[in-house]
């Protein structure tokens, strides 16, 4: 194997480097998504459940143990409950920003790799079959297929490196940021709905207070 790189001459070095790259980011990356998915089943209707029957303390707790941006998203608004409800949204809004910072960390590398690895590939193409015209030229045009092989080689096993590296790394690229955007999803859907609960909520027990033919408006 070693001595197959080497004839793909010095451009074969840089895709080397972005193949080990991208499989490290790769990992790294499903290792991140992996601990961030929610594994509890109807997460969301158990929140419900308790922030509606006046548990919101249980609820909380239940959230800082969830692993996972949406439980984070929905443990910190309900600790801030009892602030008012704009406060509440920037919050979530801050929150979520961060969450979705640290699951694009690196896919932009990856992006990357996947761009120029392709390139890398065709500049190692290039400097083999310039390789190939000196030798025919150094040669006054009396070649055989022998003496250009190496020339030909170069450029055949750098263009196959670079789409060897790129395809897979598209891939994942695209995955990844699939997996971000329906997480994005999730927490804007989960921070909406939490808003929701708090908000029927708090207008139940309003109207439990309020004197018979009193009227009273609630905001939004």
């Amino acid at each position: 194997m070693f001595e197959f790189l080497l004839k793909g001459g010095f451009f074969i070095w840089p895709i080397v480097f972005c193949s080990v790259l991208m499989i490290a980011i790769v990992f790294e990356r499903a290792h991140c998504f992996h601990r961030a998915r929610n594994k509890i089943p109807n997460f969301l209707e158990q929140v419900k459940l308790l922030v509606v029957d006046n548990k919101e303390n249980e609820a909380e707790k239940f959230c800082r143990k969830t692993p996972g941006p949406v439980a984070k998203i929905l443990g910190t608004g309900i600790h801030l409950r009892k602030r008012p409800e704009k406060d509440i949204e920037k919050n979530l809004s801050r929150i979520g920003s961060r969450e979705i910072k640290k699951l694009d960390k690196n896919l932009r590398p990856l992006g990357i790799i996947g761009h120029i690895t392709p390139l890398l590939g065709l500049l190692g193409t290039v400097t083999g079959m310039i390789k190939c015209f000196v030798k025919i030229q150094e040669l006054g045009g009396r070649v055989d297929a022998s003496v250009l092989a190496g020339g030909i080689a170069e450029a055949l096993i750098t263009t196959a490196a670079g789409m060897t590296v790129a395809i897979p790394a598209i891939i994942f690229y695209h995955y990844f940021e699939g997996r971000v955007d329906n997480t994005y999803a999730q927490m804007k859907d989960a921070g909406e709905e939490l808003l929701e609960w708090l908000h029927i909520k708090n207008t139940g027990i309003a109207k439990e207070k309020r004197s018979p033919g009193e009227d009273v408006e609630y905001g939004i």
